[in-house]
C-alpha cells in the first residue's frame, strides 16, 4: 500500500512536536515533507533569551538536526516559505516554485511579532524578537552601537533587554502599564523584579507611551508622548505577537484572531489541521509553549486515527529567562471574590504569593524562590483543596513531617505532573525513561526525554527524579548537582555566571546567585574563592579566610600541629648556598626531622607555626622561595639529569624543568598540579604519572596529560608531538589555563580529561589560535599570581594574626597570691 502523503506548513517547535508525536504512534504511516521558511532545522524558539544574552550558542538549541529527518524519512525543505494551498487539487506550492500534494495537510505558521504603527517603526535598526535573525540583528548591533530601546516590558521585552545589557549596550525599556510583566506579575513581584533589572544597569520607564521613531534611514531616537527622546541606535519592539494567519485566510479557512480550529485540532477544512500560535481555539489563542505540546498530543492523535482525544485548552505558567532572576507566574491574581497567602523576606528578597478560592488555588506569583512553582501549579490545574494544607503551604512542599523524608515531596507529585515545561515533559514520562531505557544522568534524561535540555530550571527536579527511582544506584553528577546545600546551583553554572554577569567578589556571587546561606560554607567559600581569582586575575581580591589552613598559613600542617615547610627547588636543582641555609634553619628552630622528598625537595618537618615567618625570612635571604607543597596550584616539576650528564640523554631535560617551572610557579589550580620532564624514553622523571608530562625523544618532545600517581594510578594520554621548547612551554600554559577555567574545584587533571575526553583537549589545544591565547592568558594571571608568599609575610604584618601564639592565661588563684 502506498502511504498517505502529510505535509507539514511550519519547521518550528509546534508541527515538529506533532510529528515526533505522530512518529511514537504510528511509525511510517506517512510519507512526510516539510517546509520551513527560515533556513534552518528545527530549533527551541524558547531559548532565543540565552543565545542573544551569550550564555548559549545556536547549536546547543537545535531541537532536531537534519540527521533526525533523514533518519525518520522525512524532506525537508528548508528557507523555502509556502505561498499557496489548492484546497480543490490538495496541494501546496512554495516561493521556489516547488508544488508538492498532501493527503493531509498540517499548518504550524507560528505567529509574527506585532509593530507599533508609529512614524519610523521601518527604519533600519528597528527589529522585533521572534527568530534567530531577530537575534543576529541585535548581536550586530551591538557591536557598532551603544544605546538600546526595547519597547515593551513583559517578558520577551525584559529578556531582550537582559540579553542587550549583557553585551554592554545601555538598554533602556519602554512599557506602557505601571508595572511591567503586568499579565504575569502584580505589583509587589513586578516592583522587585524592576528593582533587580535597575541594579544590573537597565533603565525601566514604566507608563511610557511611544510617539515616533527618528532617523535619517536609521534609527537615532526614540521619542515619548511627553516630548522626552532617548537615543537609540537599536530599538527592538517586544509588545506581543499575532498569529500567523495569512496563509490560511488565502486558502479560505474559518479565520478569527487565528486559524480558527474544533477540539481534534481540525480547521473548517477536514483535510488540513493547525497546531500551535496560528490558531484560535474556542475563541482563545496562545503565545506559551505549554499549550503547543498539548495541542501537538491531540493532533497527533488525529492523524494516527485515534480520534476520542480532544483539546481542551490550556491552563499556563510563566518561567522569566534572565539568569540569575527567579520569577514563576501561573493563573490569575486580579479576580474577585479570592483570599491571599503572602510571604515576603525583605533580606533575601523573596516574595511568595497564592491566590485562593474557596480553598483552591486560582493563582500564583514567586519571586526570588520558584522551587515550589510546579508544585503550586499542580495544584491549580488538579483544583485540589488545600484545607489541610493551609498553615503551611506557602512554606514549600518541604515543610512538616515530609521533611523526614527528602523525597516524600518529589514521590507525591502525580506521574502527570509537569517537570520540565519548555519541552512538556511530565514526571511519569521522565520516570519511564529512567526504567526502561536506563538513564542514570542528567544527559540520559536529555537524550531520551528532552527534559532539563532548554533553560535547565528543571534539572534538579530531575536530579531528584533519578535519585528516587534508582535509590541505592544513582551517583549524582558533581556537574549538575549543587556546589552545597547553600545553593542549587552546581560548579559548572556558577563557573559561567561570574563571568557572564561579572561577579568579583563573594558576597556578589552569593547576591546575585540566590545563595541561601548568609556567609556560605567551608564548602563552597574556598571554591568561589578559586572560581573568581581564576575568572578576575588582577580584579579579585584573594579572600584568605576562604582558603584552607594550610594555604591560610603556607605550610602543611602535620597530625601533632606543628608544620613542614618546604622551599621549591627549580626543577629539582640546588646548590650549596641553598643547602646551608636549609642545614641552618633546620638548626636555628630545631627542626626534628629533615627529609627528601619525591618531587626532588627538602622537607623541614615538625616546624613550629609561630616560628614560620621567621623561617622564611632566612630562606628568603638565600633565594629561596615557597615550593607551594600545600597549595590547590603547581607543586613540583621533576627532571632527571638528561643530556646535561647522562649518556642516554636525547634533550636538556633540567633545563627545560627549570623553564616550565619558573613559567608555571604561584598559580592556583582546581587541584594540585605536577609537572616531570624526562630526558630520554626511559622516562626516569615518570613524566607519564604526572598533570603535565614532556619526553624528550632524538626528534623533540612528545607531551603527556592526565596522569596520577596517588591512591589511583594513571598513565597519561598522549596530547602532543612537539619539534621546539617553544612549542613545550606553549602547550604547557594553553593545557593548564584549559584546566584552570573549565575545571571543577577539587577536581584533578586525570578526572577532569575523563569527564571531557582527552579528544576535547587535543582538539582545543590543536587549533592553533585557540592555544595562543589560552597561553597568552595564563602568562598574563601569572603577573598577579606569581608573588612570594612567603617573602610577603615574613617582610610585613601580612596575616600576622594567623602565626601568633595562643595567649598564657594566668589561673585567677595564682594571680591573686
Amino acid at each position: 500500500m502506498s502511504k498517505e502523503r502529510l505535509v507539514v506548513v511550519g519547521n518550528g517547535m509546534a508541527g515538529i512536536r506533532t510529528l515526533e508525536e505522530l512518529l511514537a504512534r504510528a511509525p511510517g504511516r506517512y510519507d512526510i515533507t516539510v517546509f520551513g521558511a527560515e533556513p534552518h532545522p528545527n530549533y527551541n524558539r524558547i531559548m532565543l533569551s540565552p543565545v542573544l544574552a551569550g550564555e548559549k550558542t545556536f547549536d546547543q538549541i537545535i531541537l532536531n538536526g537534519r540527521d533526525w529527518y533523514e533518519a525518520n524519512g522525512i524532506t525537508l525543505h528548508t528557507g523555502d516559505r509556502v505561498e499557496s494551498i489548492d484546497r480543490e487539487a490538495r496541494t501546496v506550492t512554495s516561493v521556489s516554485g516547488r508544488t508538492v500534494p498532501y493527503d493531509r495537510l498540517l499548518l504550524a505558521t507560528g505567529s509574527d511579532p506585532v509593530i507599533l504603527p508609529v512614524p519610523g517603526a521601518g527604519l533600519k535598526g528597528v527589529v522585533g524578537f521572534r527568530d534567530l535573525a531577530d537575534v543576529e540583528a541585535m548581536v550586530a548591533a551591538t557591536k557598532t552601537g551603544t544605546h538600546a530601546v526595547v519597547i515593551g516590558g513583559g517578558l520577551l521585552g525584559l529578556e531582550a533587554a537582559n540579553g542587550l545589557a549583557a553585551h554592554g549596550m545601555e538598554v533602556t525599556v519602554l512599557h506602557l502599564m505601571g508595572t511591567i510583566m503586568e499579565r504575569q506579575l502584580d505589583e509587589a513581584a513586578g516592583f522587585l523584579l524592576q528593582s533587580e533589572l535597575e541594579g544590573r544597569g537597565i533603565t525601566i520607564i514604566t507608563k511610557a507611551q511611544t510617539e515616533a521613531l527618528i532617523g535619517d534611514g536609521k534609527v537615532e531616537k526614540v521619542k515619548l508622548a511627553d516630548g522626552r527622546e532617548l537615543d537609540a541606535d537599536l530599538v527592538v519592539m517586544a509588545i506581543g505577537i499575532r498569529p500567523n494567519t495569512a496563509l490560511g485566510r488565502a486558502a479560505g479557512l474559518s479565520v478569527g484572531r487565528g486559524i480558527v480550529v474544533d477540539d481534534n485540532m481540525v480547521t473548517s477544512d477536514p483535510a488540513i489541521l493547525a497546531v500551535g500560535e496560528c490558531v484560535e481555539h474556542r475563541g482563545l489563542t496562545y503565545g506559551l509553549v505549554a499549550p503547543l505540546w498539548d495541542m501537538a498530543k491531540v493532533c497527533a492523535d488525529q492523524l494516527a486515527g485515534a480520534a476520542e482525544s480532544a483539546y481542551e485548552g490550556t491552563v499556563t505558567a510563566t518561567r522569566l529567562k534572565v539568569t540569575g532572576i527567579e520569577v514563576f507566574s501561573a493563573g490569575s491574581f486580579t479576580e474577585g471574590g479570592t483570599e491571599d497567602i503572602v510571604f515576603r523576606d525583605a533580606a533575601r528578597g523573596v516574595y511568595k504569593r497564592l491566590v485562593l478560592k474557596e480553598n483552591r488555588i486560582v493563582g500564583s506569583v514567586l519571586y526570588g524562590d520558584t522551587k515550589d512553582g510546579p508544585w503550586y501549579f499542580q495544584l491549580l490545574k488538579d483544583g485540589e483543596d488545600i484545607s489541610n494544607l493551609r498553615d503551611t503551604i506557602i512554606f514549600g512542599q518541604g515543610v512538616g513531617a515530609q521533611q523526614q523524608d527528602p523525597f516524600a515531596a518529589i514521590a507525591a507529585l502525580p506521574d502527570n505532573a509537569d517537570i520540565c515545561g519548555c519541552n512538556g515533559v511530565n514526571k511519569g514520562t521522565i520516570v519511564t525513561a529512567i526504567r526502561e531505557k536506563g538513564c542514570t544522568t542528567i544527559d540520559d534524561i536529555r537524550t531520551h526525554t528532552k527534559a532539563s535540555a532548554s533553560c535547565g530550571n528543571c534539572t534538579g527536579l530531575c536530579e531528584k527524579l533519578l535519585a528516587y527511582t534508582l535509590g541505592d544506584a544513582y551517583t549524582a553528577d558533581t556537574g549538575t548537582k549543587p556546589m552545597c546545600k547553600c545553593t542549587h546551583l552546581g560548579h559548572d553554572d556558577v563557573r559561567r555566571l561570574i563571568v557572564l554577569d561579572k561577579l568579583k567578589s563573594i558576597p556578589a556571587v552569593m547576591q546575585a546567585l540566590e545563595w541561601t546561606t548568609p556567609e556560605g560554607c567551608a564548602s563552597c567559600r574556598p571554591a568561589l574563592n578559586y572560581y573568581l581569582m581564576c575568572a578576575w586575575p588582577g580584579e579579585y581580591k584573594d579572600d584568605n579566610q576562604s582558603r584552607f589552613i594550610n594555604e591560610r598559613v603556607h605550610a602543611n600542617i602535620q597530625k601533632d600541629g606543628t608544620f613542614s615547610v618546604v622551599p621549591r627547588m627549580w626543577g629539582g636543582l640546588t646548590n650549596p648556598q641553598e643547602l646551608r641555609a636549609i642545614a641552618d634553619v633546620a638548626e636555628k628552630f630545631a627542626i626534628p626531622t629533615v627529609k627528601v622528598t619525591g618531587g626532588q625537595r627538602i622537607d623541614l618537618l615538625g616546624a613550629k607555626k609561630e616560628d614560620l615567618p621567621a623561617i622564611w625570612s632566612d630562606l628568603n635571604k638565600a633565594g629561596l622561595v615557597s615550593g607551594h607543597a600545600y597549595a590547590k596550584g603547581l607543586r613540583t616539576v621533576k627532571t632527571c639529569v638528561g643530556s646535561e650528564w647522562c649518556r642516554f640523554g636525547t634533550q636538556a631535560s633540567m633545563d627545560m624543568g627549570v623553564k616550565l617551572e619558573k613559567m608555571t610557579w604561584g598559580t592556583w589550580t582546581p587541584h594540585k598540579v605536577k609537572l616531570a620532564v624526562s630526558g630520554c624514553p626511559r622516562n626516569c622523571a615518570e613524566a607519564t604519572i604526572k598533570d603535565f608530562g614532556v619526553v624528550a625523544v632524538d626528534s623533540g618532545f612528545e607531551l603527556h596529560v592526565g596522569g596520577n600517581g596517588g591512591m589511583k594510578v594513571r598513565v597519561t594520554d598522549f596530547l602532543a608531538k612537539v619539534d621546539t621548547e617553544e612549542e613545550v612551554m606553549e602547550y604547557c600554559g594553553a593545557f593548564l589555563q584549559l584546566y584552570r577555567e573549565e575545571a571543577r574545584y577539587l577536581e584533578r587533571t586525570a578526572n577532569w580529561i575523563e569527564r571531557v575526553g582527552i579528544d576535547y583537549v587535543r582538539a582545543r589545544l590543536e587549533d592553533v589560535e585557540d592555544r595562543e591565547a589560552a597561553h597568552q592568558r595564563f602568562l598574563a594571571s601569572q603577573r598577579f599570581e606569581q608573588i612570594d608568599p612567603w617573602a610577603e609575610r615574613a617582610s610585613s604584618a601580612v596575616d600576622a594574626h594567623e602565626f601568633a601564639p595562643l595567649a598564657s592565661l594566668v589561673p585567677l588563684a595564682t594571680a591573686a597570691e
